[in-house]
């Protein structure tokens, strides 16, 4: 496979599983959040008005199945700016930047951000760690729940990622997990299998119960179900760490046989 396709794979499969959490809200939550979304020139873009932590608005997905352009930036824009959005984040694979980049983002008033790395392996098992911890799919009738300890294993307000991220939960070709001690809910996780391409997304633990193996747990049941349903890819995406700091999901990821394939900027615009 090219590194091209390789990376459009990877980058379809990231913007499916943001629209799927972002599309799953109740209506009543879509309207007081001030969400939108629209696919635009081959991707997607998805609006958050009402965000105080400025991470759910994002664009990304762009750059394959037509080039990026100073037009679909500038639908891209426009989107955000309809809406009222105070701040957006475009995600773009380094590899579909267009020669006049730097022009587009002085236009349209777009500045460089943090920076996350892809991360990607063949698809295969991945060894189940010495754990205390349970592992286990959700059903439905836990999504609250699970939205809530992924929400605080994030340390996101509570008030918009609940309600957002338990529309996933039985949805087609998702799968919600949990990592329990006893009884209690302590990590949750989740899974997007879109085409050959399967996403770990969404994956955190309560801040009293790190340490304890839940996410290399949940790496390896996702990775389970994942070879079950004949996917060739796994994929991730995490933020890159500083000079001298780490990144311990990124750790998890690597020590399961993942491996960077590149870093992307985070392409900041402000209205």
């Amino acid at each position: 496979m090219s590194d091209d396709r390789l990376v459009e794979l990877l980058e379809t499969a990231e913007a499916e599983a943001v629209w799927g959490y972002e599309t799953h809200a109740a209506p009543e939550v879509l309207e007081r959040f001030g969400m939108a979304s629209a696919r635009i020139g081959g991707g997607v873009a998805l609006a958050v008005r009402n965000d105080a932590t400025h991470y759910w608005s994002r664009a990304l997905g762009f750059g394959f199945t037509e080039p990026v352009t100073a037009k679909v930036v500038a639908s891209i824009i426009d989107f955000y700016r309809s809406n009222g959005n105070p701040v957006a984040v475009l995600n773009l694979a380094p590899s579909v930047l267009p020669a006049d980049w730097d022009a587009i983002c002085a236009k349209e008033g777009i500045t460089a951000g943090g920076t996350w790395v892809k991360v990607a392996r063949p698809a295969g098992p991945i060894a189940t760690p010495s754990t205390g911890l349970r592992v286990a799919e959700i059903e439905p009738a836990d999504a609250e729940l699970w939205a809530t300890v992924l929400t605080r294993g994030f340390g996101m307000p509570e008030d918009l990622l609940v309600p957002m991220s338990l529309g996933v939960v039985g949805q087609p070709g998702w799968t919600a997990y949990g990592a329990y001690e006893g009884d209690q809910l302590v990590a949750a996780a989740s899974l997007l299998i879109t085409g050959e391409v399967a996403e770990f997304c969404g994956a955190a633990t309560l801040p009293e119960h790190r340490g304890k193996g839940a996410q290399s747990a949940l790496l390896a049941a996702r990775a389970q179900k994942a070879v079950a349903e004949g996917v060739k890819w796994f994929s991730a995406e995490t933020g890159k760490p500083d000079e001298g700091e780490k990144n311990s999901s990124l750790n998890n990821m690597t020590r399961a046989g993942f491996e960077i394939q590149y870093d992307r900027k985070n392409w900041i615009w402000r209205p």
